[in-house]
């Protein structure tokens, strides 16, 4: 049913949290029990949500109900709504209560080992009235929870395409370097690998396969791991060669061949977009893209 004075459908901020729990959730029932309704009501409210966006969401296969392909826009648009809302819930309730602030912050581990833990050390003893969260994972699982609300900043590699809702500022280029075994030799790039690498999802594979591949080294992968320090071990125990960040590539036990830098990647500040932010979020964000890094 649209609402008669805009014309706009009359979606509830509860249907959209059903919607995202059946995303996300493996099964009906867990996502019913997420969002503390009966399955009845979770499929009542879903098929509501179906009724007023004038769409099918949802199409069956066997027994079972799942999302559309095509309903990524309402999805999306839902993730954004919901983390929103919970900005200005969180907002108000801080106004109400006289609290200091949060900063729910992400980073890849190079960003926050290498690059900027003389900002956090500063922040953390110049804003002791704050409450402070720090998540070490992934690019990709940072800028999920960042799009979802569940991080306000996230400091990771530059996504390969613009991510919905999230806006992105560059901080810095770190050179990745090849690395071979101990005591090898480094040719030319017909001859590089096999290869250890960050596993298939990640941001940082994709920009060095690529960059491989339009050098004519050929892409055979013998194992992979998210950790940069595994990385470095297998290739300090012989199982192939990779490309890690220069400040990565060292290691206090033994030495890895040391080649050529095939590129640059990009570390950029992610912060959801047209967002109600707590001040000081907006304090470390301008510290990150202030201070001088370590490096």
């Amino acid at each position: 049913m649209n609402n008669p004075a805009s014309g706009l459908p009359d979606i509830s901020i509860r249907q959209l949290e059903y919607l995202v729990a059946v995303a996300e959730a493996p099964t009906w029932a867990a996502a019913a029990d997420r969002v503390g309704v009966s399955a009845s009501a979770l499929s009542q409210g879903l098929a509501e949500l179906e009724r007023r966006v004038g769409v099918e969401l949802f199409e069956s296969v066997g027994r079972r109900r799942i999302l559309r392909a095509t309903v990524t826009p309402v999805l999306e648009h839902a993730r954004q709504v919901l983390a929103l809302t919970r900005d200005v819930c969180t907002w108000a309730e801080r106004l109400r209560t006289a609290q200091s602030g949060r900063v729910r912050l992400g980073m890849i581990d190079v960003a926050a080992v290498v690059h900027f833990p003389d900002v956090l050390r500063t922040f953390r003893a110049e804003r002791i009235d704050v409450e402070f969260m720090l998540s070490v994972a992934p690019s990709r699982s940072l800028l999920d929870d960042v799009q979802r609300g569940a991080l306000d900043l996230a400091v990771c590699v530059e996504p390969p395409e613009p991510i919905v809702g999230v806006d992105t500022t560059s901080l810095l280029s770190e050179p990745m370097i090849v690395y071979g075994p101990p005591d090898s030799t480094i040719g030319a790039p017909s001859s590089w690998g096999p290869w250890v690498l960050f596993p298939s999802d990640s941001h940082t594979r994709r920009l060095v396969v690529e960059r491989l591949s339009a050098l004519g080294a050929p892409v055979t992968v013998a194992a992979e791991s998210h950790q940069p320090d595994v990385l470095r071990e297998m290739v300090l125990l012989g199982l192939g060669w990779t490309v890690l960040p220069r400040s990565q590539g060292e290691s206090e036990r033994g030495a890895m061949t040391v080649g050529d830098q095939i590129l640059e990647r990009k570390l950029v500040l992610a912060r959801r977009a047209g967002v109600v932010t707590d001040p000081a979020v907006d304090e470390l964000a301008h510290r990150l893209q202030t201070r001088p890094t370590a490096d």
